[in-house]
């Protein structure tokens, strides 16, 4: 490992920073937490903690000593002054001479001795940054300093390997025990230029920043260099199938058989995103022998559990032809987690002072011969969940190479997952309708389809774009911003449909809700119509919904957890208009189409719905088609936009919003929702 200090770019921050009133110290403290912060063998995902003492003035203009240190959860890699809330020092210190301190207690210091009482709540880790005097200390969980302290024999290693220049603490639960443990081990020997935390990371000190910065990068790269000595060949293979199912098949199993299910049964479940991630070393570790042995170990630092559970599903590997075999030994192995995590929770639950058990589902899957997937309740959680896993194939990967891997106790880790200041690094979670739902927009480069893919998004669903214009749809999938997903698909194209949906599962594990949007207005007397033309229109708006809704209900089928499919079909379908024959027609055959979906997938729990719009600004209905007919009638733009009972023009919003409401009702199949303002003609009852 290099250190990434350059010290032109450590100036331009200074001078950055000092433009908004940030004095040098600090701005310097920032840049090489960034530093930290963007290096994923050192920290992830709001992990590892850095701090700097310095004086500032509080509130009433006294001058005090302070610690800016790290708040809590937030990401080393992209923070900001904000990110450093100042805490008076001297009564930080003097908290030092008690016996013990209550969590209860120390959350509530944490909050008190701010500076600024609006500022974000501290590190946990805020006792120990106070009580070592060094001026400027960073924390992370190096993955190669881990992989040494993750062993029966850490103090020796880490005697060898850092040569008495690092202090040794004990495990201990991070809090005010940890923080006086760690202040003991440095009274010691003040000489240390920082510490080793068993089990759990590495802490530096410096008199500015660069040097504890360095002194990190410096430590970490001994600990890589000793993984690379005397290393042993590691996770003997075991006897795989031959050809082995490809990952975009699997995902949708896993979903299924990883989904709690609700009380009721009827399809409101709690879905997990996926995200899958390969690779020589991931495939060497899935692919072990002993794989249940290291793999169930424990986690390779405590902050990793909330994230990732204790341990993770282990299943076999599924062979290519034979999935309905592996879906349920799956299944089996899936309520075999779920049993044993609720015996672990039962077991250990006296600890957790009354709080409710977190669902006992799996948050990570290992796959021989496929690799990992990381299970959350959004695409980032997912992400997270992967990304950590990864770093414990290598983690344990090193460890297993020099020694045995060995985590710390399950009451230990029962701990740190219920620990109430360890949990607020996940921050207030607002609970959306659709969160853990995969949703397809096609058509999505249009305003119906954009704006569908918004309303959806908005209700906390992953969503994907899917056009024959690639551009409209990243430009519409950026406005959404997030995990949005933009694909270029030509929905009368089978092929392309299919690996649209192939690219969707690839990304998010599988799909719930498919709404089948894109269309166009072929119009011409029938009995004039060329047949090409007419080809042409039922290609497209009838024969392409039936593509995307068979592509959707084969991975449903294979989630086992019922879906939603959603089908605009215009007003045309139930009141054909004059010279749009070409149109009416293959959309009437879609308003069956969906009640033959309804009718021969209910029992599976698939939904088929339509909205039937009529009059709204879109691809269809462009500014040219519409002063036409205005003018053709004799009304304003304006007028024959809100010609309807209610004289209102309908929106693409008010049509995202319809499909939104039958995605959400879960005992409603077989409907057709209209969404015109009101026209008795095309009223179905």
């Amino acid at each position: 490992m290099k250190s990434a200090w350059v010290e032109r770019e450590a100036k331009q921050a200074v001078d950055r920073y000092g433009k908004a009133g940030i004095a040098a110290d600090l701005a310097l403290r920032i840049y090489s937490t960034r530093l930290i912060g963007r290096d994923a063998k050192l920290v992830l995902h709001g992990g590892g903690n850095s701090s700097l003492k310095t004086t500032e003035r509080d509130l009433a203009g006294e001058k005090l000593t302070v610690l800016r240190v790290k708040g809590s959860g937030w990401d080393m890699g992209a923070i900001e002054p904000g990110g450093f809330p100042a805490v008076r020092l001297e009564p930080l210190r003097a908290l030092r001479a008690r016996k013990t301190l209550s969590d209860d207690a120390m959350a509530r210091v944490q909050r008190a001795y701010l500076i600024d009482p609006q500022a974000p709540s501290p590190s946990v880790e805020m006792l120990l940054h106070a009580f070592m005097p060094a001026k400027f200390i960073d924390h992370t969980h190096a993955t190669a300093v881990l992989s040494l302290i993750d062993q029966p024999n850490a103090a020796e290693l880490c005697a060898k390997v850092f040569g008495g220049r690092l202090g040794f603490v004990p495990y201990r639960m991070p809090g005010f025990g940890l923080a006086k443990e760690a202040a003991a081990v440095f009274d010691k020997n003040s000489k240390v230029e920082g510490l080793i935390l068993d089990k759990h990371g590495i802490f530096t000190f410096g008199a500015d920043a660069r040097e504890s910065y360095e002194r990190m990068i410096a430590f970490v790269s001994r600990a890589e260099s000793r993984l690379r000595k005397n290393r042993k060949a590691v996770f003997a293979a075991a006897k795989l199938p031959q050809r082995v199912a490809a990952a975009t098949d699997v995902a949708p199993i896993l979903r299924g058989v990883c989904t709690l299910h609700d009380a009721g049964g009827e399809g409101a479940h709690k879905r997990p995103i996926l995200a899958f991630r390969t690779g020589d070393a991931i495939l060497n570790f899935v692919n072990g022998k002993d794989v249940a042995r290291y793999a169930r170990a424990g986690v390779i630092t405590p902050d990793h559990v909330i994230r990732v559970k204790p341990w993770p599903l282990i299943l076999a590997a599924p062979q290519d032809g034979k999935l309905a075999g592996f879906q349920r030994t799956a299944s089996k192995a899936a309520q075999k987690f779920v049993d044993g995590y609720r015996a672990y929770f039962a077991r250990h639950k006296a600890r957790a002072h009354g709080a409710a058990m977190h669902d006992p589902a799996p948050r990570l899957v290992l796959v021989p011969d496929l690799g990992l997937f990381g299970l959350g309740a959004s695409a980032k959680d997912a992400g997270i969940a992967a990304d950590i896993a990864q770093a414990a194939v290598e983690g344990i990967t090193g460890a297993e190479a020099i020694g045995r891997f060995t985590s710390i106790s399950p009451a230990d880790m029962f701990d740190c997952e219920y620990w109430p200041l360890e949990l607020a690094k996940l921050g207030a979670r607002k609970e959306l309708p659709l969160a853990g739902q995969i949703a397809v927009v096609t058509g999505a480069g249009g305003a119906i389809g954009a704006a569908t893919a918004q309303v959806f998004a908005a209700a906390g669903a992953e969503v994907a774009l899917l056009d024959l214009d690639a551009g409209a749809a990243r430009q519409k999938a950026e406005a959404i911003g997030g995990s949005a997903l933009a694909l270029k698909c030509d929905v009368t194209d089978a092929a392309s449909v299919r690996d649209a949906f192939k690219q969707v599962v690839a990304a998010f594990g599988g799909v719930d809700i498919a709404i089948s949007n894109a269309g166009a207005a072929w119009q011409g007397k029938i009995g004039e119509v060329d047949e090409a033309t007419l080809r042409k229109s039922f290609e497209l708006n009838f024969f392409a919904h039936q593509k995307v809704a068979q592509a959707a209900v084969k991975i449903m089928l294979a989630q086992g957890t019922g879906g939603c499919l959603l089908f605009n079909v215009s007003k045309q379908a139930v009141n054909p208009g004059a010279n749009f024959g070409p149109y009416g027609l293959p959309k009437a055959a879609t308003l069956f189409l969906v009640r033959q979906y309804a009718l021969d997938y209910g029992a599976d729990g698939i939904r088929a719905n339509a909205v039937n719009a009529d009059r709204v600004r879109s691809g269809l209905l462009t500014g040219d088609f519409i002063a036409r007919r205005a003018k053709a009638r004799g009304l304003s733009e304006k007028d024959y936009m809100s010609g309807n009972l209610l004289q209102r023009e309908v929106t693409a919003q008010d049509v995202a919003q319809a499909f939104l409401a039958q995605a959400l009702a879960l005992k409603t199949t077989a409907d057709v929702t209209t969404v015109d303002g009101g026209n008795i003609a095309a009223a179905l009852r």
